[in-house]
C-alpha cells in the first residue's frame, strides 16, 4: 500500500481588499498584489466596501479610493475604523493637501495620489504588514505621566481615569513619545518608529495624526500631553 504523503499546513496569505470604482485600475492593482503573494477581493462602491471589510473574512489591508459611489471613501473609512483595526491606504484623485488630510483624518494609515505606481502600492502594503500588529503582547510596565496613564500590554490610554479611544497610529505615536518623555523627536524619527524605516511618503502626515491625538486627549482634560518643539518636531508633555 502506498504511504500517504504528509502535507504541511498552508500558510495564510495576507488578504487585501481593493476598493475603486475604476474597474480597470482596481483589476490591475489586484493583479499586482496577487503576483506579490497576496489574496485579494475587489469591490467598486462604498456600501460593498463596508460589507466586505467587516465580513467574517476580514482583510488585513484595505486599498480605498476617496471618490466612490454610494458612500465616499471617508465615510467608508470611518465605518471600518469603528469596527476594525486593519490597515487602510487611501487613494486620492488630486495632488492637493486637502485630499491627503481628508484621508488621514478619516483614520487612514497612508495615502497615495493618482496616478500612482502599482509596484509602489504593493511596496506600501508590504511595509504596513511588517509593522507590529496591535494585538502583539508587549511586556512593558504601565506609564504614568501627569494625569495620563498608558498601558502598553493592554493598549489602553486613560486621562484622569477616563479611557480615551485612540487609533492604532495615535496610540503608537504616544507610546513612542512617552518612552522617552524628555526627548524631542523629529518627524522622521516618529515615522521610522511607527510606520517603519522603509516607509516612503510625506512626513507631514505625522502632524495630522498628532493633531487628532491632541484633540482626543483635550476632550477629556485640557492639559499639555504633546508639545511642539519648534524646528524639530514633538516631545511628550507633562500632562499637567
Amino acid at each position: 500500500m502506498m504511504a500517504r504523503m504528509s502535507q504541511s499546513p498552508a500558510i495564510a496569505r495576507p488578504h487585501v481588499l481593493v476598493v475603486d470604482d475604476e474597474t480597470v485600475l482596481a483589476g490591475m492593482v489586484a493583479n499586482y498584489l496577487q503576483q506579490a503573494g497576496f489574496r485579494t477581493t475587489v469591490v467598486h462602491d462604498g456600501p460593498s466596501a463596508v460589507t466586505r471589510a467587516l465580513s467574517a473574512d476580514r482583510p488585513d489591508v484595505v486599498v480605498l479610493d476617496l471618490g466612490l459611489p454610494g458612500k465616499d471613501g471617508m465615510e467608508v473609512c470611518h465605518e471600518i475604523r469603528r469596527h476594525s483595526d486593519c490597515y487602510i491606504i487611501m487613494l486620492t484623485a488630486r495632488n492637493e493637501e486637502i485630499d491627503k488630510l481628508i484621508g488621514l483624518s478619516a483614520g487612514a494609515d497612508d495615502y497615495m495620489t493618482k496616478p500612482f505606481s502599482a509596484r509602489e502600492l504593493v511596496a506600501r502594503v508590504q511595509v504596513l504588514l511588517r509593522r507590529p500588529r496591535a494585538d502583539r503582547i508587549v511586556d512593558e510596565p504601565v506609564r504614568d505621566i501627569g494625569a495620563l496613564r498608558l498601558d502598553p500590554s493592554g493598549r489602553r490610554i486613560a486621562v484622569d481615569g477616563e479611557d480615551v479611544d485612540l487609533t492604532r497610529i495615535e496610540f503608537d505615536l504616544l507610546q513612542v513619545l512617552s518612552a522617552r518623555p524628555q526627548a524631542a523627536f523629529t518627524r522622521r524619527q516618529l515615522v521610522d518608529a511607527v510606520w517603519g524605516e522603509d516607509w516612503v511618503g510625506d512626513e507631514h502626515l505625522v502632524d495630522v495624526h498628532i493633531g487628532h491625538l491632541r484633540r482626543k486627549l483635550a476632550d477629556v482634560a485640557d492639559l499639555a500631553f504633546v508639545d511642539t518643539v519648534r524646528g524639530v518636531g514633538y516631545r511628550m508633555g507633562s500632562g499637567r
